[in-house]
């Protein structure tokens, strides 16, 4: 079980430094990439989804997000023994992934002077402050990665036991998940900014916090609760509408 908590991390970490990534290398100042726009980000969200889970799948189940593992243990198919760990090991990589998102950038950040795009590259916040409607919208958005996650068709399984059958993203496939995430941000993204993970947003707004960044603005921590309570409400839906029609 430890080498699957590491893996959490490293592939939570890679998530982090390409979905990071692509938001910094979209809107941070003199990147060769500024202002290349929402389908950019979008579509590189999808891509950091892909490697993260590449790479964490055959270890870990390749949860890579709260909801994710919160929400399959609520369908019984994953134990509630692990949330725990998994949940600390997916904040560890998330955070992880935003100081490097941060080391890389570093002489971008130094140079842009919006406070706001600098705290975007590691934390969403909503486009409109309306508290009970971005929660609604990270609901929502939850609700459909985890209830598409759980009709994706998986393998087969033969035998007499499954006690050495891992279930997670690592067992329904990279790419479709890679391009749900891309679906959601597309179609639902611009409200919140699609945390849709609480890791993803915790982890990073904590770095945020914490690092040295030149002309920084607060964390945003008024609003950090929405991102985390937001996809654990719409997970435990999803799940249980799943539960319901199976």
């Amino acid at each position: 079980m430890e080498k699957a908590l590491i893996y959490e991390v490293i592939g939570t970490a890679i998530l982090i430094l390409l979905g990071g990534g692509v938001v910094a290398n979209t809107i941070l100042t003199k990147t060769k990439s500024n202002g290349a726009g929402w389908v950019n980000i979008a579509f590189g969200w999808g891509f950091a989804v892909f490697a993260g889970v590449i790479v964490a799948g055959p270890h870990s189940g390749a949860h890579l997000n709260p909801a994710v593992t919160i929400g399959l243990a609520v369908a019984g198919m994953f134990p509630w023994s692990l949330v725990i760990g998994y949940i600390v090991a997916q904040i560890t990589g998330a955070f992880l992934g935003a100081v490097l998102v941060y080391l890389f950038f570093k002489n971008h950040f130094d140079i842009t002077d919006n406070s706001d795009a600098k705290l975007a590259v590691f934390s969403t916040m909503p486009a409109i402050k309306n508290l009970f409607h971005n929660t609604l919208a990270e609901i929502i958005g939850t609700f459909v990665l985890i209830f598409v996650i759980l009709n994706i068709a998986g393998p087969s399984f033969e035998g007499d036991t499954f006690s050495h059958v891992k279930i997670g993203l690592g067992s329904v496939g990279a790419m479709p998940v890679a391009l749900l995430v891309v679906g959601i941000g597309m179609s639902l993204g611009g409200v919140t900014g699609y945390a849709i993970n609480p890791a993803r947003d915790l982890g990073p707004r904590l770095a945020h916090f914490l690092l040295p960044i030149k002309g920084k603005s607060d964390s945003g921590w008024w609003y950090a609760w929405v991102p985390v309570a937001g996809p654990v409400i719409g997970s435990i839906l999803a799940s249980l509408l799943y539960l319901a029609l199976a």
